[in-house]
């Protein structure tokens, strides 16, 4: 399942006071590929059409990167485990947290089966 420009000696390493942040939450993508991935719990669980949205707060990229999600389904439960690590470990990230979300398809619909976050 599936950037930023990095910051050079011209460009400033915050951004202007004019800039302001996206409204809701930023939707991502699991990338794969990250070092150490851990579980992170999620917050909420939305139905949506043939699967879930799933949020949480977390870090900003490349430090906090959504790796992978996994979903394990029975007949009454659906357990959604988000996994993150980084794609740098190197880089310097800002302490700050940022709502986001994920959707997750189901291989069956939801159909009143509990959702649980294996993180935790």
């Amino acid at each position: 399942m599936d950037s930023g420009s990095p910051i050079g000696p011209d460009q400033p390493a915050t951004p202007p006071a004019s800039a302001t942040p996206s409204p809701g939450p930023e939707l991502v993508r699991p990338k794969g590929g990250t070092v150490d991935p851990r579980k992170v719990p999620w917050t909420r669980a939305t139905p949506a059409g043939d699967g879930v949205m799933i949020s949480w707060s977390s870090g900003v990229e490349p430090c906090y990167t959504l790796d992978r999600v996994d979903v394990k389904e029975s007949d009454t439960e659906v357990t959604v485990t988000l996994w993150e690590g980084t794609t740098d470990p190197e880089a310097a990230c800002i302490q700050i947290a940022i709502e986001k979300e994920t959707f997750v398809k189901l291989a069956k619909p939801l159909a009143g089966r509990e959702v649980v976050d294996g993180a935790k």
